[in-house]
């Protein structure tokens, strides 16, 4: 496995956590309701709205986790709350893997990194 390889691989994770593993956590864990509840993770994405405060909006070099502000640690501390709360336990769901989709993607260089150690 190669540095350019993993490169290309880092958007195809990324998004793939973003749209695909929801479907897969809602249809395993929410099995009754499993596309009601994928609908209602996909419409988490609305998170991302905070990338329009800054400037560039897109910067792929920048890591989300505590730059936006719907995506600082403060914000997820609530998203954990509302995991209490059976009416929002959905949302929060898809909340924190959103977190957790941005917070892995703020490391796949080092992941990349130890990746190619591994494999030489």
């Amino acid at each position: 496995m190669t540095a350019d390889l993993l490169n290309i691989l880092k958007p195809v994770v990324h998004y793939s956590l973003h749209f695909l593993a929801p479907g897969l956590t809602a249809f395993v864990f929410f099995r009754k309701e499993w596309k009601r509840a994928w609908l209602i993770m996909m419409a988490t994405m609305v998170v991302d709205a905070d990338h329009l405060l800054a400037s560039p909006i897109f910067d792929p070099g920048r890591c989300s986790i505590n730059y936006h502000p719907l995506h600082s640690y403060a914000a997820i501390a609530v998203y954990f709350m509302l995991l209490l709360f059976p009416k929002t336990r959905i949302i929060a769901v898809g909340l924190i893997f959103h977190m957790f989709t941005d917070w892995q993607d703020c490391h796949w260089h080092e992941f990349s990194a130890y990746a190619i150690k591994i494999i030489q």
